[in-house]
């Protein structure tokens, strides 16, 4: 094998699929990336997959001979990365295939390698189901949810994001047993002309649990995506492939019956706090700053006689602080508490300039939403209980 290509879109392409080579493998050639060279195509595809999660993208190159060979990951992308941008890159391996010479103005290093025939497949789904994907779209569903889901790999379902395909539609959720984020948004799916997509199925809908940390990869990769072109998703047997021009991201899925989460959201509230989302955010930073010695807990104690509510953090040996925010507050007073993070993360996660706490106890979900009903996002709070 035999290469040419520039420093920077190798070094792009080595720093997207080494998001997917494993941290701690549990065989050798999981460390590697795969460099696979077709001079047939004039392109070079780099290959990062630990058996869970898989990245896959290709870049233009002079292939003056075909050839693959898997490399260590960390080591190249480290190469690489501090290699001049104004040189090509030259790769050769030898006669064995194991070693390979790289070559730049900066110098040359050698490196060795383990065969590509070591290296594990991609899972290529051949058959299933294919949906087309609005790229726009679909981001919006992803950073509406994913901060939401849960770190802890015993609740191994409550680590993915559940999504629900319905029509034209797509509903996004995420919860990690304290809070949970829905999004519904229209128009995600492009028509279809694959029968595997006919009206009968669609009717129906499809669902799917997918790691957080493979839809990361997707937000990534969609986010950088400036074509009009839809993005396939592919997905059968535990499998789902994200195909996007030249990038590839494939998944396995969470296997297990998602949480009934539409049945934790209460059907009517008893109080409601109407705020300014950029100066809710504002004055949650700073008392954070005293809520994050102590326990991350803030209060909201409403005022309806005088249009405001009350947001104070007492740190126990430290100090304790209070901000007042005027709000438009429907139903009695009231005392609540949240984890400051959570209130934090959900109000990042809203593009308006007004949302609603909808309340109706102390203790009982709260539920934080868009002003705008239009919306279709939906952020369910559980609050702190308070100890006198």
């Amino acid at each position: 094998m035999k290469v040419v290509c520039s420093q920077a879109e190798l070094n792009a392409a080595l720093q997207l699929v080494s998001r997917a080579v494993a941290t701690r493998p549990t065989h050798p050639v999981l460390a590697n990336v795969l460099l696979t060279a077709d001079a047939g195509t004039g392109r070079v595809s780099l290959t990062g997959f630990d058996l869970n999660l898989g990245i896959q993208t290709s870049l233009a190159a002079e292939v003056e001979s075909s050839g693959a060979i898997t490399l260590p990951a960390r080591l190249l992308g480290e190469i690489v990365n501090r290699l001049s941008s104004d040189s090509p890159i030259t790769l050769a391996t030898e006669e064995s295939g194991e070693q390979i010479q790289l070559n730049s103005l900066s110098g040359s290093y050698q490196m060795r390698g383990m065969p590509a025939d070591d290296y594990p497949e991609l899972p290529m789904v051949e058959s299933g189901r294919t949906l087309k994907l609005q790229a726009s779209v679909l981001v919006e569903a992803l950073k509406g949810t994913l901060f939401a889901s849960s770190g802890d790999e015993a609740k191994q379902l409550l680590t993915g994001v559940h999504l629900q395909f319905r029509q034209q539609a797509l509903e996004a959720a995420a919860t990690d047993g304290h809070r949970l984020a829905v999004l519904e948004v229209d128009n995600v799916l492009q028509d279809q002309d694959e029968p595997s997509a006919s009206s009968d199925s669609d009717e129906e809908g499809f669902a799917v649990t997918l790691p957080a940390r493979s839809l990361r990869e997707v937000e990534r990769m969609m986010a950088g995506w400036r074509s009009g072109e839809p993005v396939s998703l592919f997905c059968d047997r535990g499998q789902v492939v994200f195909l996007a021009a030249d990038q590839m991201v494939t998944s396995r899925t969470l296997e297990g019956t998602y949480p009934n989460y539409r049945q934790l959201i209460p059907d009517g509230f008893t109080r409601s706090l109407g705020l300014d989302r950029r100066a809710l955010i504002a004055s949650l930073e700073r008392i954070a700053v005293l809520a994050d010695q102590h326990n991350n807990v803030v209060k909201f104690s409403t005022e309806p006689d005088k249009g405001i509510v009350q947001i104070s953090a007492d740190a126990q040996d430290v100090g304790s602080g209070s901000e007042s925010l005027p709000a438009n507050l429907s139903g009695e007073a009231l005392q609540i508490a949240f984890n400051v993070r959570y209130l934090l993360d959900g109000l990042k996660a809203m593009a308006v300039d007004r949302v609603v706490l909808h309340c109706n106890a102390p203790t009982t979900p709260a539920v934080l939403k868009p002003e705008d009903v239009a919306d279709g996002f939906t952020y369910l709070v559980m609050p702190v209980q308070i100890r006198s």
